[in-house]
């Protein structure tokens, strides 16, 4: 279902050649193929851009310092969020805000506060999926691409990446806009960057890996 724009531009660009075949002038033949290839081009690249979603999860006050599960420099991936937040605003994108249910510290944080216009997402799994309306939505917005960032690296932004990707989306994953904590597996310790690179690299297998400098210059 979210191919099928890319299946019908693809069909279209074989009639197309089609009609092209039994033209004997070689000149004219390359000179509106090259018309045909710009018009393709430009129509995928617009289409691409229309069709892309950035997915903010659960940037919220309890993973900062004070809150209940403090997580290691969350204002650093917080501010890379707001910048991938600040251009998705600028060119008109769809933008989602998903928010974890919690009385306490529940707030979205101010650096990437949502506007009134933007949809927020309250859940309460760790998969974002799961009993909310976010893939009807995303569907409903044609969406076939997400940008995601957030927090924990290794719980709900994981969940979401791999949920996201199963389901059919393409998914680019902002490696510096997440934010984790040490954790602990019996009397050892796992420090927080070595959850958040690990959780990265099985990720890979689920999405494309990028900074935000990265993401932002390509766009």
């Amino acid at each position: 279902m979210l191919n099928i724009w890319k299946t019908e531009r693809i069909n279209n660009f074989e009639v197309i050649l089609k009609i092209l075949l039994p033209i004997k002038n070689l000149i004219m033949k390359r000179a509106l193929l090259s018309v045909v290839i710009s018009i393709v081009f430009v129509f995928n690249i617009s289409s691409q851009v229309r069709n892309m979603a950035l997915l903010i999860i659960d940037i919220q006050d309890f993973y900062f310092p004070g809150g209940q599960s403090a997580l290691v420099e969350p204002e650093k991936a917080a501010i890379n969020a707001s910048l991938l937040l600040e251009r998705f605003r600028k060119e008109n994108l769809l933008v989602v805000h998903i928010r974890h249910n919690a009385e306490s510290g529940g707030k979205i944080n101010d650096i990437v506060r949502p506007l009134p216009t933007e949809k927020i997402v309250s859940k309460d799994e760790v998969n974002c999926f799961i009993k909310t309306d976010l893939r009807d939505f995303l569907i409903s917005k044609m969406t076939d691409t997400l940008v995601i960032c957030g927090m924990q690296t290794h719980m709900c932004v994981e969940a979401a990446t791999r949920a996201a990707s199963d389901l059919g989306f393409i998914c680019i994953l902002i490696h510096d806009a997440c934010a984790t904590k040490d954790l602990k597996y019996g009397e050892k310790t796992i420090k927080a960057e070595d959850v958040h690179l690990s959780t990265l690299s099985t990720l890979r297998n689920y999405a494309q890996i990028k900074s935000t400098d990265q993401f932002l210059k390509k766009k």
